[in-house]
C-alpha cells in the first residue's frame, strides 16, 4: 500500500504507474480516492473542530453558573447538546470515508523501481547473467517423476487416491535427498547470519490481507472452513507477519530470519497441476529468508539475497540465470523482483526456482511494522523475502545435472554430510 500523500501531491505519477502495470481498470481509483481523501480531512476538521468549541464551551459554563449569568449558562447546555448530536453523524461519517480510502488503497499497486522492464506478462522478463555452464548431456536424460521413480522414491498415483490430484508420496533415497537440501539450506542461511525460525502454518484473515493483495489470496490461499485462519503459500507470510503492529528499534534492524515450512496453494489460474512430475503441486515444502530493514538498506540487501540464491545453487553443481521480473509481472505490493532459473539438461532450458522481491514500505504500511528513529520520529520499515529453496522444483534441478548415464544420481558434496556419507545412490 502506497502513501496517501503520494496521491495528494502526484496523482500523475501513481497513475502513470498503474499504466506500466497495465491495469488500466485500475486508474479511475486514483481519482475517486483523492476525492475522498478530500472529503475525509474536511469532515475530520469539522468534527475536531467542533470537539474543541464544545470544550471550551463546556469549560464556560460552570463559571457562568457562580456569576448567576443563568441564561447565558442555559444557553451555552443548548449549545454544547447540539453540537453533541452532530458529533457522532460526523464520525460515523469520517469512520466511513477512512474505511472507503483505506479499501480504495490495498488495490492500488506500490511504485515501481525506475529501471524495472516494462512489459505485459512474463515473457517479456529480461535474462540479466548466467551462473555456471548450461551443459547438455551426450546421453538421455528422463524426466524428473521417472528418475524418482527408478528409486521407488516418488508415489504420485497412491497420492491420488488418498488426496487426489498435485499431491504426492516421496519415500526412501528421494525422501531422504529431499530433506537433506532443505537441512543444508537451512544451515546455508544461519551461516550467512540469519535467524532460524519455524513459523505458524495457518494465520489469521487480517495477516493474509497484510502481507498480499486481494488478487493473490484469492488464487493461492486454502480457507479452513469456519474458522478465521489459513494455510500459509509461503512462510514469508507468518514470519513477516510476526512483526504487525509492531514499533521496533532502529537498533534492533535490519531483523534477517530464514524459516522452514510446509507451503499450501491452489494454483487458481495456473497452467493446470501436473499428472505426473512434481513441478506445479498444492503441497510442498520450502526453506525461506526475509529481511525488515531501514529503507535506505533495502537495495543493499536485495542483492544480497538473490545472490545467496545464486551461490547455494552453484554449491550443488546447478547452473543458473538472474531473470529481472517486468512491470505486468510484478505482484502489486513489489517494487523490483528477479528470478533465479535453474538449468534444465533435459528440457535445455531455465525454470525457476527462487522469487526475490523488495516490497519496500508496501507491506509494512499494511501490517503497520514501523521503527522507532533515534530522533524519535516513527517511519515505515521496508521488507523484502526470497526463496531459499523449494525442494520439489529444486530436487528437479538436482537429480537432472547431476543425473548419470548409467541411472545414478552424484550426490553433491555439500549435501554428503545430511545423506550419511553417501557420495551417490543408485537404482533398486
Amino acid at each position: 500500500m502506497i502513501d496517501i500523500k503520494l496521491i495528494r501531491e502526484n496523482r500523475e505519477l501513481v497513475k502513470e504507474n498503474i499504466k506500466k502495470k497495465f491495469q488500466e481498470e485500475k486508474l479511475p481509483l486514483v481519482d475517486e480516492v483523492y476525492e475522498l481523501d478530500i472529503k475525509y480531512r474536511n469532515c475530520k476538521t469539522k468534527a475536531d473542530n467542533l470537539k474543541a468549541e464544545k470544550n471550551k464551551l463546556s469549560a464556560t459554563i460552570g463559571e457562568l453558573m457562580r456569576n448567576k449569568r443563568i441564561e447565558e449558562a442555559n444557553s451555552a447546555k443548548e449549545k454544547v447538546a447540539q453540537m453533541n448530536a452532530e458529533i457522532p453523524a460526523l464520525e460515523a461519517e469520517e469512520a466511513e470515508l477512512e474505511a472507503k480510502i483505506h479499501e480504495i488503497m490495498m488495490v492500488i499497486p506500490n511504485i515501481i523501481a525506475d529501471d524495472v522492464p516494462i512489459g505485459e506478462d512474463d515473457s517479456k522478463n529480461v535474462e540479466e547473467q548466467r551462473f555456471g555452464e548450461a551443459k547438455v548431456y551426450p546421453y538421455e536424460i528422463p524426466y524428473h517423476a521417472e528418475i524418482m521413480e527408478s528409486f521407488q522414491g516418488l508415489d504420485k498415483e497412491a497420492a491420488g487416491r488418498v488426496t487426489g490430484n498435485g499431491f504426492y508420496y516421496l519415500m526412501g533415497d528421494i525422501a531422504r535427498l529431499h530433506s537433506a537440501v532443505l537441512a543444508y539450506a537451512r544451515d546455508f542461511m544461519i551461516d550467512k547470519g540469519f535467524t532460524y525460525c519455524i513459523p505458524p502454518y495457518m494465520i489469521r484473515s487480517e495477516a493474509v490481507d497484510g502481507v498480499m493483495s486481494f488478487s493473490e489470496k484469492e488464487n493461492m490461499m486454502y480457507k479452513i472452513e469456519g474458522e478465521d485462519l489459513y494455510l500459509i503459500g509461503t512462510s514469508e507470510h507468518s514470519m513477516i507477519a510476526k512483526f504487525k503492529d509492531q514499533l521496533l528499534k532502529e537498533s534492533d534492524l535490519p531483523i534477517t530470519m530464514t524459516s522452514y515450512s510446509p507451503c499450501f496453494r491452489k494454483e487458481v489460474g495456473a497452467h493446470g497441476i501436473e499428472e505426473r512430475g512434481i513441478y506445479r503441486i498444492h503441497q510442498f515444502e520450502k526453506q525461506e529468508m526475509i529481511v525488515i530493514c531501514k529503507p535506505e538498506d533495502s537495495d543493499m540487501w536485495y542483492d544480497k539475497m538473490w545472490n545467496y540464491s545464486v551461490e547455494l545453487f552453484r554449491s550443488l553443481n546447478i547452473p543458473v540465470r538472474k531473470l529481472i521480473c517486468c512491470s505486468g509481472d510484478l505482484a502489486d505490493l513489489k517494487y523490483r523482483s528477479c528470478d533465479i532459473e535453474a538449468w534444465s539438461p533435459r528440457q535445455q532450458k531455465y525454470f525457476e526456482v527462487c522469487s526475490c522481491s523488495n516490497l519496500t514500505s508496501a507491506q509494512a504500511r499494511r501490517l503497520q511494522i514501523r521503527y522507532k528513529k533515534e530522533d524519535g520520529s516513527k517511519e515505515f520499515a521496508h521488507t523484502l523475502n526470497n526463496t531459499v529453496i523449494a525442494p520439489p522444483r529444486m530436487l528437479i534441478a538436482l537429480l537432472e545435472n547431476n543425473y548419470q548415464e548409467d541411472g545414478s544420481i552424484i550426490i553433491p558434496e555439500a549435501l554428503r554430510p545430511y545423506m550419511g556419507g553417501k557420495e551417490k545412490i543408485e537404482k533398486k
